[in-house]
C-alpha cells in the first residue's frame, strides 16, 4: 500500500462522484467530459488555490493543515467516516508510523463470550485487519470454526473471499463482501505501517478479482449495527441483528454480538444451533471437527 497513492485515489474517487448540481454550482453543461467535478471547482469550493489542490490530489509532498482538510472534506461532501479516513490518510504521510503490536483479548472478555453462549448469541472479537481474535461456540457454529485455522489465517476478510463456503453462507454475499472491503479500507487508513495488513491486501488482490475491484473503489465504512442473512447448512435460513461495540480499554478491538427477535424462526434456529453440541462444527473449506 502506498500512502500517497491512497490519498490521491481517495480524493479523485470522491470528486468523481460529486455532480455540479449536488455541489450547488449549477447543472453540467453539454459536452462536459469530466465525471463529477473538476479539480479547479473543488479548489474554489474549498477556498484553496487550484495549484495547491492539484498537488495534493497528485500525491506530491504536502502537509495540509487541519483547516484545509476540513474545507476539502466539506467541498467533497464527505460523511463522518470519509472525513475521518481523509484525516488518517493525510496523517500517514507526515512521518513514520509505528508497526502495531500483537493483540491480546482480556480474560474478562473471554468469560463474556462464554456467557453469551448461554443466551444462544453468537459473539466474537475482531482486531486490526479484521483478525478474528476470539469467538464463542455459537459464533464458530454459525460462521466458521476459526480455531481450526493457523493463527495467522484467522481473518474475517480472508474467510469472506478465499473460503468458498462464505458464498453459500451469506445470502447477500456481494453486499456483505463489499462492505467488508470498505471496513478494511478504514483499517488501512488507521494503520498504514502495518506490514501484515499490506500483505493481506496484496494476497487478496492477487487471488480475488472482486476484492481487487472493490478495493479500487476506495469506499469506507464503520459498522455499529445492522442485519445479516445466513443460509446455514444445519438450521437453514436465519436473520440476525448485530451490535458492534468498540472496547474502551482496547480501542483496536471490536465486540460483535448477534441476536434474533425473541420467538422468531431465526431465534428458534439459534436455539437449535445452541443445542447442536453432538454434531460437528462447520470448519473452513468443507472440513469438519
Amino acid at each position: 500500500m502506498d500512502n500517497n497513492a491512497d490519498l490521491k485515489d481517495f480524493l479523485r474517487t470522491r470528486r468523481a462522484r460529486l455532480t455540479p448540481r449536488a455541489a450547488g454550482i449549477g447543472d453540467a453543461l453539454p459536452g462536459r467530459r469530466v465525471p463529477g467535478l473538476r479539480r479547479e471547482e473543488i479548489a474554489a469550493l474549498a477556498g484553496v488555490s487550484v495549484d495547491y489542490y492539484v498537488r495534493l490530489e497528485q500525491g506530491r509532498n504536502l502537509n495540509p493543515s487541519t483547516t484545509v482538510l476540513a474545507a476539502i472534506a466539506r467541498a467533497l461532501q464527505l460523511d463522518d467516516t470519509e472525513r475521518a479516513h481523509l484525516f488518517d490518510l493525510a496523517k500517514a504521510r507526515r512521518g513514520r508510523v509505528a508497526v502495531p503490536r500483537p493483540q491480546r483479548v482480556r480474560p474478562g472478555m473471554h468469560q463474556m463470550l462464554e456467557t453469551l453462549d448461554d443466551a444462544a448469541s453468537p459473539a466474537f472479537v475482531l482486531g486490526r485487519r479484521m483478525d478474528l481474535l476470539a469467538a464463542n461456540r455459537m459464533a464458530r457454529a454459525l460462521i466458521c470454526d476459526f480455531n481450526l485455522l493457523p493463527a495467522a489465517q484467522r481473518n474475517k476478510v480472508r474467510f469472506m473471499f478465499l473460503d468458498p463456503r462464505a458464498r453459500e453462507l451469506y445470502v447477500q454475499w456481494d453486499k456483505v463482501a463489499a462492505e467488508t472491503v470498505a471496513v478494511l479500507r478504514v483499517e488501512a487508513g488507521r494503520h498504514p505501517g502495518d506490514p501484515r495488513l499490506a500483505a493481506l491486501v496484496e494476497e487478496l488482490s492477487m487471488r480475488s478479482e472482486e476484492f481487487r475491484r472493490w478495493w479500487s473503489d476506495h469506499q469506507v465504512l464503520v459498522r455499529t449495527s445492522g442485519t445479516k442473512l445466513y443460509r446455514h447448512p444445519v438450521v437453514g435460513e436465519l436473520t440476525v441483528d448485530f451490535q458492534a461495540l468498540q472496547l474502551p480499554e482496547d480501542p483496536d478491538q471490536t465486540l460483535f454480538v448477534y441476536t434474533a427477535r425473541s420467538g422468531s424462526p431465526s431465534h428458534q434456529a439459534l436455539r437449535l444451533l445452541a443445542s447442536w453440541d453432538a454434531a460437528p462444527l462447520v470448519a473452513p473449506e468443507g472440513r469438519r471437527s
